[in-house]
C-alpha cells in the first residue's frame, strides 16, 4: 500500500539505526516516514555490543540503492552519539519504528534522554502487523543456516546475504 503524501511541514527528520541488514520492515517505516516529512535522513550507525556483518558503506551503498526513487530521503554514515547527528544536520525529530512492548519500553527511555539532553523530539510509528517480528538479528541467523529470508528484505539484501553466508 502506498502511503498518502501528507507532508505540510519543513521538518527534518532522522531515522537511525544499524540497518545490518535492511529489513522490509524498514523499508515501511521509511515510505511512510518520507510521505510526512519534508526531508527524512536515514542514519547508519554502529552499536558496540553487536558486531556487523555488512559494513557501514556496505549498508549505506544498499540503503541508497532501496531508496533512490525517495527524492526527499538521504542516506549517511555516522559515529557517535545519535543526537550530536541528528542536530549537526538541523534534524527537528527522530523517527523510530516500534514492533512491539519491548522496543517501546527501550526506545521511551532513549527518547525522554534525546529531549532532556538534546531538545530533540521524538516520532513513534508504529510497524505494521506483517513486519511487528521482523529483526536483523534473527534474519542473519536464519540467512546464517541456509534459511530463506527473501520475503523479509528486499531482493538485493537477500543476494548480499546469499554472498556472505556462500559456503
Amino acid at each position: 500500500m502506498e502511503a498518502k503524501n501528507t507532508q505540510s511541514n519543513n521538518v527534518t527528520a532522522v531515522f537511525s539505526g544499524v540497518f545490518d541488514p535492511i529489513t522490509e520492515g524498514h523499508l515501511d517505516i521509511i515510505k511512510r516516514g518520507a510521505a510526512i516529512f519534508s526531508r527524512l535522513v536515514i542514519a547508519v550507525g554502529t552499536n558496540p555490543e553487536k558486531s556487523e556483518l555488512f559494513s557501514k558503506e556496505e549498508r549505506v551503498a544498499i540503503i541508497s540503492e532501496l531508496v533512490k526513487d525517495l527524492p526527499n530521503v538521504e542516506v549517511h554514515g555516522y559515529e557517535g552519539l545519535t543526537i550530536n547527528f541528528v542536530k549537526s544536520i538541523g534534524g527537528g525529530v527522530i523517527l523510530k519504528g516500534i514492533r512491539d512492548t519491548v522496543d517501546l519500553r527501550y526506545e521511551l527511555q532513549q527518547a525522554n534522554t534525546n529531549r532532556i539532553a538534546g531538545e530533540i523530539e521524538t516520532l513513534f510509528m508504529l510497524a505494521t502487523d506483517r513486519h511487528a517480528l521482523t529483526s536483523s538479528t534473527l534474519i542473519k541467523q536464519i540467512a546464517a543456516m541456509g534459511g530463506d529470508v527473501s520475503s523479509l528484505v528486499p531482493k538485493i539484501v537477500d543476494d548480499k546475504l546469499k554472498e556472505k553466508f556462500a559456503r
